[in-house]
């Protein structure tokens, strides 16, 4: 890397003396002034001018410049050099010879010298570069930049372009890579690495600190995020490389706010596009509760795929109507039905699967909330494992070729009957898959940030009401992954099963609730337990301290994918299950009745309060 370094100074060295040195005698030949006896006066000014010209231009930091991320401040310099190294060697020819070249003659050595010093510059500018997005977001005041790449210097030369930013003004650069310290982006310095930011931000009174750094690792992210909540400025972000890849709407220049996830510390997702675009393309999907949040953004990643048609299936009409919308606005071509039903009902599911012979079922209907289920355990019952058993024999009966379960971690030794009813779920599709020709698959994870229900839009709202934050206990942590990542890993575990398969997604080191609120509060612009207080409620009926996500009968077999794990089978007695499930399903409908009684009889591991 150092080695290249010193190449490629010295290639521009090179240049610039053979082009300064030449400009001289090429400017009097075009301007028609040669004379007889100037050769020696022409060689010597030559000489003079290259040398007095490479030394202004080292004067003036020109060899300092990133020259792949410069702008019209840096080619001035060049100009300037130019104008300067002129006049000197004007002077020294006055002294030696008392006479100089005519001001034509010098017009035309100054073009030449900088118009070719310029393009050469030019020429490293653009030549892999690829067209400049425009940046829609509108920034103020004094802005630091963290990231001195091609994403940083698009954004420097964003704003210093664009209208839009006419009260931005880019003050200076951070980055950890001691080679790029002191030198300029399009005239703003590079000043050090991230051990720099709270100094820098003081030096050069930051009002804003854009994070620009599209493939940095997470947990290097959320070290870097944390560092600037040190400050007292706006801290804003470009996407991710992930959003990059994924999103066909986003650019670099797609400035944004921090949120939550970006304090996660997780790795990027390693998606392998073409096995679920060769499972996807072509074939009819099912999705059931395909308006919720999981169901909808599989929606919204399956579309991207070119299936034959695509279903949506939902009891909730609203949210079944808002995403067929996106979708239809998003890909107008695309083949899509949007049904209203509930996985309950036999008859409407039958038809369903009757008339559009689905190829590949994701079943993610379900109720998730977990005190809520504590209170109404029968409906858990009716709606999770009856609503799996009557999609999975539809999916049996008419021969789809897949069937995905969107499981949970709190299917993994359940003290509450949402998670229980879960495991029923998982226990279900794994005894299908020993007598049908589909094959069905679990797939198993945690919470979803910005998933119905979950604790981040109650934070937000308490954080808008000024207060206070709840918190259940101080000690309890969860696993945390955005809906995008854990749909992406749903469809590739999809793509890669073979039938019978829990499989489990890495979903990194899990976070504990309280700093996620006092994370929560800094990113509102609060000071915690000053501005916004945080009190502890105690945990809810049903609720862990913290998740699993394997039995301790299973064990993890890996897979393709780095965040894929393959649980291996936990035998049950499948008779035993039938019969279980025959008893619920008569007396689901009696609310007298004790179903967790029934429940703890073919889930050994779920414990429960009497």
């Amino acid at each position: 890397m150092l080695k290249s370094r010193y190449v490629r100074l010295a290639i521009y060295i090179l240049f610039d003396l053979f082009a300064s040195f030449f400009s001289v005698p090429l400017s009097i030949l075009f301007m028609g002034d040669w004379a007889p006896g100037m050769l020696l006066m022409v060689l010597y000014s030559s000489a003079i001018f290259a040398v007095v010209m490479f030394f202004l231009l080292y004067i003036f930091k020109v060899y300092n410049i990133l020259w792949r991320y410069s702008g019209v401040k840096d080619h001035i310099r060049i100009f300037l050099s130019s104008l300067f190294a002129i006049l000197v060697v004007n002077i020294v020819q006055r002294a030696l010879w008392d006479s100089s070249f005519t001001k034509t003659v010098w017009f035309a050595v100054f073009f030449f010298s900088a118009s070719s010093i310029c393009c050469s510059r030019l020429y490293v500018k653009y030549r892999k570069r690829d067209k400049k997005p425009t940046t829609k977001n509108l920034l103020s005041g004094n802005i630091m930049v963290i990231g001195a790449g091609f994403a940083g210097s698009e954004l420097i030369n964003d704003i210093n372009v664009s209208k839009n930013f006419v009260k931005c003004t880019v003050k200076c650069v951070i980055d950890d890579n001691p080679y790029k310290w002191d030198k300029y982006i399009d005239g703003v310095r590079i000043v050090g690495g991230c051990d720099k930011i709270v100094e820098a931000a003081e030096k050069y009174d930051i009002d804003m600190i854009v994070f620009s750094i599209p493939a940095c690792p997470s947990d290097r992210k959320a070290e870097i995020l944390k560092i600037c909540q040190q400050t007292d400025c706006e801290i804003r972000v470009v996407p991710s490389m992930y959003q990059l890849l994924t999103d066909k709407n986003v650019g670099i220049s797609s400035i944004r706010k921090v949120e939550i996830e970006d304090l996660l510390g997780r790795d990027t997702i390693d998606i392998n596009v073409t096995s679920v675009m060769d499972y996807v393309e072509g074939q009819v999907v099912l999705i059931t509760g395909g308006g919720g949040s999981i169901g909808s953004e599989l929606c919204r990643q399956i579309a991207s795929h070119n299936p034959k048609q695509l279903i949506i299936f939902d009891i909730y009409e609203n949210n079944a109507y808002d995403i067929q919308n996106e979708l239809l606005e998003m890909y107008p071509e695309l083949n899509l039905v949007t049904l209203i039903g509930s996985v309950r009902d036999k008859e409407r599911l039958e038809n369903v699967f009757k008339k559009y012979k689905p190829d590949l079922v994701y079943h993610a209907a379900a109720h998730k909330h977990v005190p809520l289920m504590e209170f109404n355990p029968n409906e858990s019952i009716k709606n999770n494992v009856f609503g799996t058993a009557n999609t999975a024999f539809f999916a049996d009966k008419y021969c789809a070729k897949k069937f995905i379960l969107i499981s949970t971690d709190k299917a993994v030794n359940p003290t509450n009957i949402m998670g229980a009813s879960k495991r029923i779920c998982e226990m279900i599709v794994q005894g299908y898959n020993n007598h049908s020709k589909t094959e069905f698959v679990a797939v198993r994870f945690g919470n979803v940030l910005g998933s119905n229900g979950s604790v981040i839009p109650l934070f937000k709202k308490q954080i808008a009401n000024g207060g206070p934050v709840t918190v259940t206990d101080p000690n309890i942590i969860r696993y945390f992954m955005t809906i995008p990542e854990a749909v992406s890993l749903v469809l590739q575990a999809g793509a890669s099963a073979k039938g019978g398969e829990i499989f489990v997604l890495d979903m990194g080191k899990p976070m504990k609730i309280i700093d996620l609120a006092e994370n929560l509060i800094k990113l509102s612009g609060y000071v915690p337990y000053k501005d916004i207080q945080i009190e502890f409620t105690g945990l809810r009926p049903g609720e862990k301290l913290y998740e699993e996500m394997l039995m301790s009968e299973e064990g993890l077999t890996k897979t393709a994918n780095r965040l894929i794990y393959i649980g291996h089978h936990i035998d049950f007695d499948e008779e035993k299950l039938k019969v279980t499930l025959e008893k619920m399903h008569s007396e689901m409908y009696d609310e007298n009745a004790n179903i967790r009684e029934l429940v703890a009889d073919i889930v050994p591991t779920y414990t429960y309060t009497k």
